[in-house]
């Protein structure tokens, strides 16, 4: 594939070269950031400046990543990642912290293969401008960021989540291969971050779902159950936008018109991967924004295009059946459907879950706990097939 990347330690620069913010010294700058800021507050978004709790944090991630993309362009991928690209672990330090780089050649490979340019990529995550602090209603203890553009999504993992992503890899690859418009997330890295005498934090990157997001009203993460599926909604005054689950949606529809047959059929065919791979727990996160007139019907700008379409690989095992994608002019297209009437952000995400031991004891408490109820923690082949069913009662 690519030549060797440098040896498992590399002394860097603490703080390498990268373009960073021009300071604002005029009243028209600072009315653009209130603006921005004010923006970003709806958005359940903070940004992480000087003084904020995870400041330290973000900085370290920033420059660590800049270094660690950069030895990724050096060794631009010539061809598909091999066995060894899986496994590789690059550790770079940096003066008070190492940051490490797992599988960096296959997630490299995919980047490329996602036609996402790597000094973009560098740019976005690099010390260029501050990652913001994303308010989420999970209940776990990960820390959520996004790149200053919002197009990136950063989270932090357990370690054994890591593991089984990584044990996952390659197989998540061959699939993203047989089926490029899959809605599964988008992996872009995955890292570990080691403070001077501290443990091990390690950290997933990947496309926002909810990207371009200027006009998305609202959001929503989908498990197809009940039990804790609930948020409290902002006040009708509040500027601030929740992620809302399944119980918030109820009575509501999804919109697709000719679309709806493809986003079944692509619901399938990634649900039985996951099933396949013995994951569970995932979320359908969706949101979604009305269209303009002039986007609207047969005659609007983005009109879907068979020029414009992409094919995936039709396989020998499923002969007559076809995943075509009609891609809008937009970024990020993969995760976005047009209705006749709203824009859908959709993708699968959460992808790290295995449905072990501690998760069949814990579908025992919950059996036991909530009778006669839904709940997230079941098997595998049940929550696959429950959440296509969640799908195709909701949509039209």
């Amino acid at each position: 594939m690519a030549a060797p990347s440098p040896g498992p330690r590399e002394i860097l620069d603490p703080f390498p070269e990268a373009p960073r913010r021009a300071p604002t010294s005029n009243s028209g700058c600072r009315g653009l950031l209130w603006r921005l800021r004010d923006k970003q507050s709806r958005l359940g978004l903070f940004e992480i400046s000087p003084g904020h709790e995870l400041h330290g944090m973000m900085c370290m991630m920033q420059a660590g990543l800049w270094a660690a993309t950069q030895v990724s362009m050096d060794h631009l991928p010539t061809g598909l990642p091999s066995e060894e690209d899986f496994s590789e672990v690059l550790t770079q330090v940096h003066e008070g912290f190492e940051l490490g780089t797992l599988a960096g050649p296959a997630f490299a490979w995919l980047r490329h293969s996602l036609g996402l340019a790597e000094e973009d990529y560098q740019a976005a995550l690099g010390p260029g401008g501050p990652y913001l602090q994303f308010l989420s209603t999970s209940k776990s203890k990960a820390i959520f960021f996004l790149s200053h553009d919002q197009r990136f999504f950063l989270k932090t993992q357990r370690r054994r989540e890591v593991q089984a992503l990584l044990t996952h890899l390659p197989r998540y690859v061959q699939h993203l291969q047989r089926h490029p418009h899959s809605l599964l997330a988008r992996l872009l890295g995955v890292h570990s971050l080691r403070v001077a005498g501290g443990k091990k934090r390690y950290f997933i990157i990947m496309h926002s779902v909810f990207y371009p997001a200027g006009r998305i009203s609202e959001r929503y993460d989908i498990k197809g159950c009940e039990v804790s599926r609930w948020v409290e909604p902002a006040p009708e005054s509040s500027p601030l936008v929740l992620v809302l689950k399944d119980l918030n949606f109820q009575g509501r529809t999804i919109n697709l018109g000719p679309q709806r047959s493809w986003f079944l059929r692509q619901m399938e065919l990634d649900t039985a991967f996951l099933r396949e791979l013995n994951v569970l727990d995932y979320s359908l996160l969706m949101a979604f924004h009305c269209l303009h007139e002039d986007e609207r019907g047969p005659g609007s700008s983005l009109i879907f295009c068979m020029a414009r379409s992409v094919q995936g690989t039709q396989s020998s095992e499923e002969p007559g059946t076809q995943n075509r994608r009609l891609l809008l002019d937009v970024p990020n297209a993969l995760h976005i459907l047009d209705g006749p009437e709203q824009r859908y952000f959709l993708g699968l995400v959460d992808l790290v879950t295995v449905y072990g031991l501690r998760k069949r004891l814990e579908h025992l408490w919950k059996t036991l706990r909530y009778p006669g109820r839904t709940f997230s923690t079941v098997s595998p082949a049940r929550y696959a097939r429950r959440l296509c069913q969640w799908v195709e009662a909701h949509t039209e």
